[in-house]
């Protein structure tokens, strides 16, 4: 394995979070290096101890990637202790793993979970504008001047902030295919009910080359070498 990297890198390959989160972990005083709290930039290697929260971690070997199909009410976190249904409820697979992108509680779909740290960064940059497709139903009739709007981009503003233009398909009288680059919070019910129109379902499809496929809810399957060689491509453009 590669020697002397930074430790948010080293901790981010171990699959504990990201780097941004893992700079949180350092900051917060929640890692120590052979038994000594550790500092921002510093580097480390396999023969060091790292430890999180007091528990000794290591970079992965083998690089893990999963397509889970997230049911609605299912909520993408590890940390709230409230929350009713987390998908580490759900996932039971032998290595951790933890989401890459996430999809609010009321939505369903497709989410990849992983293994690999620098997958989640690069996934969940929104500078880097991987494609995430969705289908959504609505309660109220799709119309032209609907899709002209949604496509160009909506101004949102709860977030103060334009969307990126996007791709929207009319494919029912109620329904919508839309594909988007980045990930605002909650940013398709937010578009819609600028339009004045109310998401009553929303399903992701696919995530860059990854597709949900005939993955049944609550299911998962890991990635062929094809689709992982092909979300690989992609996340080095």
């Amino acid at each position: 394995m590669e020697k002397d990297i930074r430790l948010n890198k080293f901790i981010a390959e171990a699959g504990i979070c990201s780097r941004r989160d893992a700079d949180v972990l350092i900051t917060d005083g929640r890692v120590t290096v052979n038994g000594s709290v550790a500092t921002q930039g510093m580097k480390v290697s396999d023969q060091d101890t790292v430890c999180v929260n007091g528990k000794a971690i290591k970079r992965k070997s083998a690089k893990v990637i999963l397509a889970f199909y997230k049911p609605e009410g299912v909520v993408c976190t590890e940390r709230d202790a409230h929350a009713r249904v987390k998908i580490g409820d759900i996932v039971d697979y032998p290595e951790r793993v933890t989401y890459a992108g996430r999809l609010d509680k009321d939505s369903e779909g497709l989410i990849l979970l992983t293994n690999d740290g620098d997958l989640i960064n690069s996934l969940m940059k929104g500078s880097n504008r991987h494609e995430k497709e969705y289908i959504v139903k609505t309660d109220r009739p799709v119309t032209e001047g609907f899709l002209e709007a949604m496509s160009q981009g909506v101004y949102l503003r709860e977030l103060d902030v334009t969307t990126r233009p996007c791709t929207v398909e009319q494919i029912g009288k109620y329904t919508f295919r839309i594909i988007l680059t980045q990930g605002l919070n909650r940013q398709i019910r937010r578009m819609c009910a600028e339009q004045n129109m109310k998401v009553v379902s929303l399903k992701r499809i696919r995530v860059a080359n990854i597709e949900l496929g005939n993955l049944k809810k609550g299911s998962f399957r890991e990635l062929s070498p094809q689709e992982t060689e092909g979300l690989m491509h992609i996340l080095e453009k």
